[in-house]
């Protein structure tokens, strides 16, 4: 029978057998066995060390006894009686709860729910740490044996493969919580856990697991220079965010009423703590019970709260694998397409939005939602296009190759080209994807005055500072595509290290004036027109007129102008071919 399923196995998927073959060997499973044993032994026996016994105290939580001592305390402060409250004091302290009065009942439903709550925090960090450290040391591994590119060259589909390793690497990892399962759904039964709560729970750790072991594939794949060290850079990095990210979910004070709130949902503790109430100890609850999205109320029911998870995870985990299957088969290639990149751009705006737009102290005020959330937002899109740049670019060899022979391999137009084919430059993929950010900000600034409920001062209190505002907007955009030009023409240039150049060339026009500014103490608001032509125009925009946003953008034009008439020169040079190339002299 076992041989049965094992053929069975290897036909729908070989690359899981061979996964599976090489690491459930019996020493292998009898350590599994033994680890997952010796954890549900020490989970069950560490809470019994709170065991009541002949000597728990008379004010212990179980004892019922109790409540009769803090009634007639409260009696004998409310009749200001000091010889009674020393009395009750000395008689509780030297006395111990008899044994018929301690509530065992609701000892053990703690109890349980002690270890319900320990295995189901052990579970999320042994599958997500060590998860991820296997299957990035095993694409390592297979990359040092040269097995990988063996892979690469099978009949197999890429979804097979890469199903496999997802099945297959981890599957020691699988066998530890497999056998604590049963343990865990009892333990849960018995302290009164909803079974459908903890369904919720086992379809978040799913999920979670996929979104981070795919995104720990698509390191592997794209991060071969770290050699040795990538696993352990891997896994600390989803350790520390795990750390984080329940840290603040424990804390008394964290809010979701935020753009970043998108950020949250990446980590399984707060939907965790919004199921189960007791893990982090917070008298005012999960905060996921106040979470909206678009001013929807998501946080007033768990099917919506678990669905929006689910939904962000699956997503997400997707996109991951339409990157994974780009790359595996060649590792050249650039980890999204075009087509793809607006895509993300366009969910990635949906979700900071959506999250953005929640009411503020119950009060509909669009002005001061956006104004809190600005930075956040601002940091992450600016972040979000430079990656795109680094990613979408393309270098010389490929615009050599699609300047020389785009007429033989399409006949479709060269804007069709420049939108989507991946080795034409970048600048009108970038140019796209501002649009796409720069939508719902024009929206804002169009509606912002008209909804401003109690006429306070604000950003476009009138038609100039709304003008002032789309200027901005327009310097940001601009001072994008200048950083993609620079970029895209050190990459045509025929220098070693072309990357490394570029990394620098760009981190250093975006860094370096802000930073020089600072140093000198040139502040935005003693000298706004310097910091217009910085990266980070909007701190100088409530201090310049609008004729002097306006200017600044036209020199920003300008110079964009030259780089891209620089730029169209490179690239008609580089597609000339070698013969005429040597009849020009060139």
């Amino acid at each position: 029978m076992m041989l049965n399923l094992i053929d069975k196995i290897g036909d729908a998927n070989p690359q899981l057998l061979r996964e599976l073959k090489g690491r459930l060997k019996f020493f292998n499973v009898a350590i599994a066995v033994a680890t997952s044993l010796l954890l549900q032994l020490v989970v069950f026996l560490y809470q019994l060390r709170e065991f009541p016994d002949e000597k728990y105290s008379l004010t212990g939580t179980y004892c019922g006894l109790r409540n009769i001592y803090e009634q007639r305390q409260r009696e004998a402060y409310q009749q200001s009686n000091q010889s009674i409250i020393n009395e009750l004091n000395n008689f509780f302290s030297n006395n111990f709860c008899p044994e018929n009065q301690i509530d065992w009942q609701l000892w053990w439903r703690d109890h349980w729910e002690y270890i319900f709550l320990s295995l189901s925090v052990i579970f999320v960090f042994t599958l997500l740490v060590a998860g991820t450290y296997l299957l990035i040391n095993d694409l390592a591994k297979e990359e040092r044996r040269g097995t990988l590119n063996f892979i690469r060259l099978s009949p197999q589909s890429e979804t097979s493969i890469l199903a496999g390793k997802l099945l297959g690497v981890p599957s020691f990892i699988y066998l530890i919580v497999l056998l604590a399962l049963p343990l865990h759904l009892w333990a849960g039964h018995s302290a009164n856990i909803a079974f459908s709560y903890i369904l919720s729970y086992y379809a978040i750790v799913v999920s979670s697991c996929l979104f981070f072991y795919s995104t720990a594939l698509l390191f592997g794949l794209v991060s071969r220079w770290f050699s040795g060290f990538q696993p352990w850079l891997g896994s600390g990095s989803v350790l520390f965010f795990l750390f984080m990210t329940m840290i603040i979910a424990s804390s008394y004070s964290n809010s979701l009423n935020n753009s970043g709130a998108w950020l949250r949902l990446f980590n399984p503790w707060d939907v965790t703590n919004y199921l189960f109430p007791n893990l982090f100890r917070i008298n005012n609850g999960s905060p996921l019970k106040n979470l909206e999205f678009f001013y929807i109320p998501l946080g007033t029911s768990v099917v919506s709260v678990v669905g929006f998870h689910l939904f962000n995870y699956g997503v997400c985990t997707y996109g991951i694998f339409k990157a994974l299957r780009r790359c595996f088969r060649n590792p050249q290639a650039s980890v999204i397409s075009k087509g793809q990149s607006y895509i993300i751009v366009a969910f990635s705006q949906v979700m900071m939005w959506g999250f953005t737009l929640q009411y503020w102290d119950k009060v509909f005020d669009l002005d001061r939602q956006v104004e809190r959330n600005f930075a956040l937002m601002a940091l992450y899109n600016v972040g979000l296009l430079v990656s795109l740049i680094a990613i979408l670019t393309p270098h010389r060899q490929a615009v050599q190759d699609w300047a020389r022979y785009r007429h033989q391999a399409s006949n479709k137009s060269i804007w069709w080209d420049l939108i989507s084919s991946e080795k034409s430059p970048a600048l009108v993929a970038i140019a796209i994807n501002l649009i796409i950010v720069s939508i719902p900000w024009v929206v804002w600034i169009s509606l912002t005055s008209a909804f401003n409920t109690d006429h306070s001062p604000n950003w476009a209190s009138d038609n100039v500072d709304r003008l002032k505002l789309l200027l901005a907007l327009a310097l940001s955009i601009s001072m994008i595509l200048i950083y993609a030009t620079i970029a895209q023409l050190i990459l045509l240039f025929k220098t070693p290290k072309r990357s490394f150049w570029a990394i620098g060339t760009i981190g250093g026009v975006m860094f370096l004036p802000p930073g020089i500014l600072e140093i000198l103490g040139m502040s935005s608001w003693e000298h706004p027109t310097i910091w217009l032509f910085s990266t980070f125009p909007w701190s100088a925009i409530q201090y310049s007129g609008a004729t002097t946003i306006f200017m600044a953008f036209l020199g920003q034009l300008s110079v964009l102008a030259l780089l891209n008439f620089q730029l169209t020169k490179q690239v008609r040079l580089a597609g000339e071919s070698a013969t005429k190339a040597l009849l020009a002299g060139r």
